[in-house]
């Protein structure tokens, strides 16, 4: 498995855990919409994540939850924009979550280190984008699109094809020029999959073909938790750590959540307890 991150500005040496904090500037995320909607919102957000002790941040302007509907295009720019140019000296990787090329660009131009695209770079234009661009690329399965997503999704074999999606991506991307160094893979949890779906691919995560990339997880306060504990988002934390670790445990590299401080205390202790590091 892949060690080291090229993430645009910075090379990132993946022998621990890795924590992405999530600053969603929306009305409308499933989890935290309208926590911070506006720009000076979502950087004061974004400092406190920091604090927490946050490796690396992920800008989102659209939301991405079942049932969402599409952002215009210059809705985006102007969440997402500020919130790059305002941390990009912050002294962390800057990921923006966007599936559209012209963000993509714009995002990049502003200071962003990496994409995070729930298309996997299939739309039209966005390989061209990225491909010169030093940035990191996080390439995301997802069945169908945000708005039909959950209402009838089906696999004969989600393990399977999950696993053939994502090394199809990941040739498109290295036949472009984009170097494997550069390359990250999230199964896509709750994009286009049951609960039982998700359990499953987690469940069996070290057995799917990464061909060494390294895994990026998704798992905070998602409705797989819910369905589990019958809790609302915000009552997730607990099952949400209880997921990420294990990812952990089947060789996931960088968790996305939403509690930094909890997800990483939490994953001090399973370092210790498992591999006896107490740093």
């Amino acid at each position: 498995m892949g060690d080291t991150l090229l993430c645009g500005r910075f090379e990132l040496a993946l022998e621990r855990p890795f924590v992405m904090g999530i600053v969603n500037v929306t009305p409308d995320s499933f989890s935290d919409g309208n926590a911070h909607p506006d720009p000076a919102a979502a950087i004061r957000h974004a400092h406190r994540l920091l604090e927490e002790g946050a490796d690396m941040l992920d800008i989102g302007g659209e939301s991405t939850r079942p049932g969402a509907d599409p952002v215009p295009l210059q809705q985006e720019l102007d969440r997402v924009l500020p919130v790059v140019r305002s941390l990009r000296d912050c002294g962390v990787p800057l990921s923006v979550d966007t599936f559209k090329p012209e963000v993509m660009r714009a995002a990049l131009e502003a200071g962003a280190d990496m994409i995070n695209d729930i298309y996997g770079f299939r739309r039209p234009g966005a390989i061209d984008v990225v491909a010169d661009s030093p940035c990191g690329l996080c390439v995301m399965h997802m069945q169908g699109e945000p708005r039909t997503m959950q209402q009838a999704p089906q696999y004969r074999d989600v393990v399977a094809e999950v696993q053939a999606f994502l090394l199809e991506r990941v040739q498109a991307l290295v036949h472009a020029g984009v170097a494997r160094a550069r390359i990250v893979l999230d199964p896509g949890f709750g994009f286009g999959k049951t609960a039982e779906q998700n359990y499953l691919l987690l469940r069996q995560l070290g057995q799917i073909d990464s061909q060494g990339l390294p895994w990026l997880l998704g798992l905070s306060r998602k409705s797989m938790i819910g369905h589990i504990v019958g809790r609302e988002p915000s009552e997730r934390l607990a099952g949400s750590i209880a997921a990420a670790l294990s990812g952990l445990a089947r060789g996931a590299r960088i968790l996305r959540v939403h509690d930094v401080a909890a997800t990483l205390d939490a994953i001090k202790v399973w370092r210790a307890a498992e591999h006896g590091v107490f740093s």
